[in-house]
């Protein structure tokens, strides 16, 4: 008996270029491939969507829907705080989609749902409309320059000890103390970055100004 094969639509051609993304970039991401990755001819994928922009334009707004939103009523900070530690786990568990959603013009339901009930909590809990923008823009900046950073080092987080032994040998303690200092902490602890510790840093300091402090 032949395997009956799930029906193609739109949100399946857009789940398969997620899922090839992830696994081998967006240079992999051409309309003959996700047709193999799918099991048809290119020319059926036109049925779903337009082109390769319509896909990235799809693919980035799901990813979108993946982040927790908190819903109305959550206390602001609290809201901020766990939307953009689900935001940072999604982008880095999605490499590619940092960039993409910076670069793209298109808004679709994901990021408008995204973007609308984060202004919400902010103006709900006692931010002016201007108010809400700052704090949004740079909860944001910190999203997403930390998460470019990660991505883009030489090295992954669990390989930090590894690579300052490498690196402690060739440097003099008398000449750089405070740099000798650091590796050999990241050497005995394999702590290189904290999103967390920026993010609230962040947080307090828009409460401080939100109550006048």
């Amino acid at each position: 008996m032949a395997v009956r094969r799930e029906p193609l639509n739109r949100e399946r051609v857009l789940r398969a270029a997620i899922t090839l993304a992830d696994k081998e970039g967006l240079d992999a991401l051409t309309m003959r491939r996700l047709g193999q990755e799918v099991g048809v001819e290119a020319m059926s994928l036109y049925n779903h969507v337009k082109n390769k922009d319509d896909i990235l334009d799809g693919i980035v707004d799901l990813v979108l829907t993946d982040i927790d939103v908190p819903p109305a009523g959550t206390d602001w900070k609290k809201a901020m705080r766990r939307r953009s530690i689900s935001a940072h786990e999604v982008l880095v568990a999605h490499p590619w989609a940092a960039m993409q959603i910076m670069s793209r013009y298109s808004i679709g339901l994901g990021m408008t749902r995204y973007l609308d009930a984060t202004l919400g909590r902010l103006r709900e809990g006692g931010f002016t409309i201007e108010g809400a923008l700052d704090a949004w823009h740079t909860l944001d900046s910190h999203l997403y320059g930390f998460t470019l950073q990660q991505l883009n080092l030489p090295f992954a987080a669990d390989e930090a000890s590894r690579v300052s032994a490498d690196v402690l040998p060739g440097l003099s303690a008398e000449e750089f103390p405070h740099v000798v200092e650091v590796i050999g902490h990241v050497m005995r602890s394999g702590r290189v970055e904290d999103f967390e510790y920026g993010l609230d840093l962040i947080l307090d300091g828009l409460e401080a100004g939100l109550n006048g402090s």
